[in-house]
């Protein structure tokens, strides 16, 4: 009884050693990881890494191997972004006014407040306005915080653009005055007040191999088609463009999804990155959900305007960094990719990420090799095309039918 229950348990061990060993055959490339000396330790996805790996890198996996064991590292894959906070600051309206100056609203803060931001809304869709904004602990002696600062909004059947956001730098005041220059008087509808944190991610530049701008006169817009250096994650765009007037355009950025031949050459399908407006009242920088991608359209209507004039572009795609539990240091560990079939993995370490210490040493991230152990699975032919079933069918078929016949000429 003994000897066969330790012959079961050694019969478990070694299917769970061959289960775990197999885990990774279904990745078709690895990476060496180098520098593990403690539990837990972050790396770098590199840019080589994402064009192999599936659409939202849902196939990494990291392996440590020892003798004949075999475990998987549970991580958390973060994304360098900005983290933007808005704060919002409750207000009332004491004061609206008028002179020859312009209109004047004066917001009372419930409490002294840092802000650096107002947005606006008003009832009219078509105007072009200069602002001056103050602020006062006292409601007497005025400071100003902005002035000749420009509000717009347009409205007709090529342009539909607002920039009602007054912008600059955090200012603490009990009062806060707009003096808006208007030749009718200002519907204000909503006014938010808001104090403004940005946490800044950390990005990589993305290097392109440069760019052709077409000007279409018949179809009034500016193409410029990019194409990068290796494919990789994007997720910002600035436009160095330059005009003798102020601008405001529809502009529109995508990516190319696939190609395919055409008698004219090589054609494309896109998706969209981004679709808004490029003025020269806003810095023409465009940020967007991250994509993997290796070429790049943007397009600009210009209407019945002249082009502008477009000097450079940036850039820029997130870093991505993975943070893992290495539990025991003394196993050989490999990242693992390539396994179009793999589903995102599902870890509990997601849930208890406060636990992860501040400072986490980086790990070597060897070059991509193939993985010795990859196998791919020959699809199996339906069973009635396999000529053997078939010939074995029929077999049966005619044995049977012979079977009943006899039956019935001997009844």
């Amino acid at each position: 009884m003994m000897i066969k229950l330790k012959f079961k348990i050694l019969t478990l061990l070694i299917c769970c050693a061959l289960g775990l060993q197999a885990q990774t055959n279904a990745y078709r490339y690895m990476r060496d990881l180098k520098g593990i000396n403690t539990t837990w330790h972050s790396l770098t996805i590199h840019n080589q890494v994402f064009k192999n790996t599936k659409s939202g890198l849902a196939d990494l996996r990291i392996y440590g191997f020892k003798g004949k064991d075999t475990v998987e590292v549970p991580y958390i894959l973060e994304q360098s972004a900005d983290q933007v906070t808005d704060r919002e600051t409750d207000f009332n309206i004491i004061n609206q006014s008028s002179n020859a100056d312009g209109f004047f609203y004066t917001f009372q803060a419930a409490n002294s407040a840092s802000i650096n931001q107002i947005k606006l809304s008003f009832k009219q869709t078509n105007f072009d306005w200069k602002t001056k904004l103050e602020g006062s602990n006292d409601n007497k002696q005025w400071f100003t915080i902005l002035k000749d600062y420009r509000i717009l909004s347009i409205k007709n059947n090529n342009t539909d653009y607002q920039f009602t956001q007054l912008d600059f730098t955090t200012a603490k005041y009990t009062y806060f005055r707009l003096a808006i220059k208007a030749n009718e008087q200002p519907q204000l509808t909503a006014a938010k007040i808001l104090k403004t944190d940005t946490l800044k991610g950390v990005y990589q530049n993305v290097a392109y191999k440069g760019y052709q701008l077409v000007n279409d006169a018949k179809t009034k817009q500016t193409m410029i088609n990019v194409d990068l250096v290796n494919p990789t994650h994007l997720s910002y765009l600035k436009i160095n463009a330059q005009s003798d007037f102020d601008f405001y355009r529809t502009l529109k950025i995508e990516y190319a999804t696939d190609s395919f031949k055409t008698d004219k050459g090589i054609q494309y399908n896109y998706a969209q990155l981004y679709d808004g407006t490029i003025s020269s009242l806003e810095t023409p920088e465009f940020n967007f959900a991250s994509n993997f991608v290796g070429r790049v359209k943007i397009t600009i209507e210009n209407n019945d305007n002249k082009p502008l004039r477009i000097s450079s572009l940036l850039l820029k795609g997130p870093v991505y960094e993975l943070i893992g539990r290495f539990d025991d240091p003394s196993f050989n560990y490999a990242l693992f990719y390539g396994n179009k079939d793999a589903n995102p993995p599902v870890y509990e370490l997601k849930t208890f990420e406060n636990k992860i210490p501040m400072q986490i040493n980086q790990l070597t991230v060897g070059n991509e090799q193939n993985n010795p152990g990859f196998k791919v699975e020959a699809k199996k032919a339906p069973l009635f095309e396999n000529k053997a079933w078939l010939w074995a069918l029929m077999a049966v078929i005619i044995g049977l039918l012979g079977f009943f016949a006899f039956k019935m000429l001997k009844s």
